[in-house]
């Protein structure tokens, strides 16, 4: 296929982020028109959070992008089901570890489906790459890079010094306080403390496999780099990540495959999206505040939720509060009324040649193609669902109105994700309307009073009457031709 000449300049202006050589760098993948991608996925453990939701929706958009600007895109990510954490949760429920991980992989697929956040191409798990995690082994010790304590083989740091802090900027030491609770592991076979696990014996009563080296299971580390080296082959353009990744684990993965391959780099471009905040402090379960992504479903709509979280650069940590969450809901809900409303009006209609909507998509592509910045996508959003609003209440240019729809069906829809199936739009909007029909009695009226107490000068009658009608769900707004009003 052909690109189109937008496509084309899409793809050569496009600059990421890459932590690795911390600098915005031209994006040119290994293969022409073509992007392999990993992220890392999640340790079902329990439900899924806020932080697999800010993750999965950055990188959701990204491979939206790329798609939309013309490239090939493989995109995987994993489950990573075989765990200390998943085992300690099965132990606590009676169960077996297997069931924790088949509930909440279920849930994840629930909640990703519910947010509009696209199926990857592949969802690869720790427990079906068993042989490529074990081959891995062996060639790194076969190499010198690892070595057989007691309790299980690891990975020679001291082997590779040359790429100590190749993410973050630092060496082992000076992250080691900053890293998860998982870099603290240590076992009696270690050499060095700062070894890590990359194969662990079975301790009584937890599953195990086989191996050359003794029943056990894989360290966390190893199992990213096998499933994405089996995924998407021994170089790949863009790896991903919560920015709570950086150490130990994606440093651990450039030691592991890259040592195992003798090719550096494997991975092209390092991308990691920035962390949950609530309420001024990072979520965790210690804290309290602590957000799964069914709790958030409580509060608000799926889609006011990814719209939330796109409301800024996919790299910059988001401060969650019921406050921003609120707003975000509010703007979104005034989003879909817009689009709806204009939709039932006059259709969708292809916007190209029309000066507004090019230049906004102008801007919204300059921001996209600056590292997949979503803020300045979403300003560009609002800004076309407010010149929509305006024509809307003129009733005039339903050539223009459906062009509007269109812009909007592309960028809002198919590139952020963030409108819902048209039946769903359509069915809204009748709903609506029957409310409309219903308060019309009690609202014309209320104008009537109020325009009288304006025409007065009765400041203070017009306010109460103002209030009165927003009780009501009734938004006014004053135009050069007498109010405007619509439900909120």
């Amino acid at each position: 296929m052909t690109d189109t000449p937008a496509q084309t300049a899409e793809k050569m202006a496009l600059r990421v982020y890459d932590t690795r050589s911390r600098a915005k760098r031209d994006f040119e993948p290994h293969v022409p028109d073509k992007v392999r991608i990993y992220a890392c996925g999640i340790t079902p453990y329990s439900p899924s959070h806020l932080g697999h939701a800010r993750q999965a929706i950055a990188f959701d958009v990204i491979t939206r992008w790329l798609r939309h600007s013309g490239y090939d895109v493989h995109y995987v990510t994993n489950f990573t089901d075989i765990d200390d954490k998943i085992i300690a949760a099965a132990n606590e429920q009676g169960v077996d570890f297997s069931q924790v991980a088949e509930t909440n992989i279920a849930d994840y697929y629930t909640v990703m489906d519910a947010m509009n956040v696209l199926r990857a191409d592949a969802y690869p798990r720790v427990s079906e790459t068993l042989p490529e995690i074990i081959d891995m082994v062996e060639i790194l010790i076969e190499k010198g890079h690892a070595y057989v304590g007691n309790d299980g083989v690891y990975f020679d740091i001291d082997s590779a010094p040359e790429k100590y802090g190749q993410l973050t900027g630092q060496t082992l030491e000076m992250v080691r306080a900053g890293a998860g609770g998982r870099v603290a592991e240590t076992g009696s076979g270690k050499r060095d403390h700062r070894d890590f696990a990359l194969w662990k014996l079975a301790k009584s009563g937890e599953p195990s496999w086989a191996s050359p080296w003794g029943e056990g299971r894989p360290g966390w580390h190893i199992e990213c780099s096998a499933m994405s080296l089996k995924h998407l082959g021994e170089t790949f353009d863009i790896h991903g990540g919560g920015a709570d990744l950086l150490f130990p684990h994606h440093e651990a993965e450039i030691f592991q495959s890259e040592c195992c391959l003798g090719i550096e780099p494997v991975v092209k471009y390092w991308l990691h999206n920035g962390l949950i905040n609530v309420d001024g402090e990072k979520m965790s379960k210690s804290l309290g505040n602590f957000w799964t992504i069914s709790d958030t479903f409580e509060h608000v709509d799926p889609l006011s939720l990814r719209y939330a979280l796109l409301n800024a650069p996919y790299r910059q940590p988001i401060e969650f509060n019921m406050a921003m969450l609120e707003e975000s809901e509010k703007h979104y809900e005034r989003m879909i009324a817009v689009y709806g409303a204009a939709l039932v009006a006059a259709g969708s209609a292809a916007w190209a040649g029309c000066d507004t909507l090019e230049a906004a998509s102008e801007r919204f592509t300059t921001g996209m193609n600056d590292d997949f910045n979503s803020r300045t996508a979403m300003v560009e959003v609002q800004a076309v669902v407010r010149e929509l609003r305006a024509l809307l209440d003129k009733g005039t240019d339903a050539e223009l109105v459906a062009a509007g729809v269109g812009w909007l069906d592309e960028f809002a829809g198919d590139i952020l994700g963030l409108l819902p199936a048209e039946e769903t739009v359509r069915a809204s909007v009748a709903q609506g309307e029957g409310a409309r029909s219903d308060l019309a009695s009690l609202v014309e009226p209320l104008l009537e009073q109020r325009a009288a107490a304006r025409a007065a000068s009765d400041w203070t009658r017009a306010d109460e009457i103002r209030e009165e009608l927003n009780a009501l769900g009734v938004v006014v707004e004053d135009s050069p031709d007498g109010p405007v009003w619509r439900l909120e």
